[in-house]
């Protein structure tokens, strides 16, 4: 059912025009610099609890620490995808869209629309959490589900200077070994969203991975306001 406006509690939030078109990772010059542009997605099993599965959508790279924080885009909705019968085709999507200094979070549920077009499921709402400053703000639902949505260091390590010489065939070395190479991205963040799930709410896997760990085939998407 198509929905026009997203409705929490008591509070109504504005209209948002539901329908929004998905962005990758700075294939779009537009998405440049703001929390469309998808930085790293990480899914593992949650190390507190075996049951549990942690999914992390990193966002707006290079975020430098005395930037001004929450600075998530709330015309942008975040969606994680999830594949139940491997066909590369989304049937579960967790969604994540910013109002008021909050992340709100809706799912797991089949998405009224596919592809590179989306409109928030508010029917089903998974929880919400206050955008963390420089204090990390954590909410846990009645139903297990723990949230998290605000500015996280950069867990990538990149030579990226190393890498350019690299490529330019200015470093017949190759790249640097470990105690040589520079991480160009320590001290930046990131904008992050993270859910920890339980695996009753998720289903059963739907995929195995290299190692032979049973995990879901998942993909994240954007989606800005049209």
């Amino acid at each position: 059912m198509k929905k026009t406006k997203l409705l929490i509690g008591l509070g109504m939030l504005a209209a948002i025009g539901i329908v929004l078109v998905a962005a990758d990772h700075i294939d779009a010059p537009s998405t440049t610099g703001n929390t469309a542009d998808i930085a790293d997605f990480y899914g593992f099993e949650s190390p507190s609890n075996p049951d549990n599965t942690v999914f992390v959508v990193d966002l707006q790279t290079d975020v430098v620490p005395d930037l001004a924080y929450g600075t998530f885009d709330e015309d942008v909705l975040t969606e994680i995808n999830i594949d139940t019968d491997n066909d590369l085709i989304e049937d579960l999507v967790i969604q994540a869209i910013p109002r008021n200094g909050n992340m709100y979070f809706f799912g797991p549920v089949e998405p009224s629309m596919l592809g590179k077009t989306s409109e928030v499921m508010v029917d089903m709402p998974l929880g919400k959490v206050a955008i963390s400053d420089e204090n990390a703000i954590v909410t846990t639902t009645e139903d297990g589900v723990s949230l998290f949505a605000g500015p996280r260091q950069d867990a990538f390590f990149f030579d990226f200077n190393q890498f350019n010489k690299v490529i330019g065939g200015e470093a017949p070395e190759g790249f640097l070994p470990e105690g040589e190479a520079v991480d160009t991205f320590d001290g930046a963040n990131t904008m992050a969203l993270v859910v920890e799930i339980p695996n009753s709410i998720l289903g059963e896997t739907t995929a195995t991975n290299v190692l032979g760990l049973e995990v879901y085939k998942t993909w994240v998407t954007t989606n800005g306001k049209q």
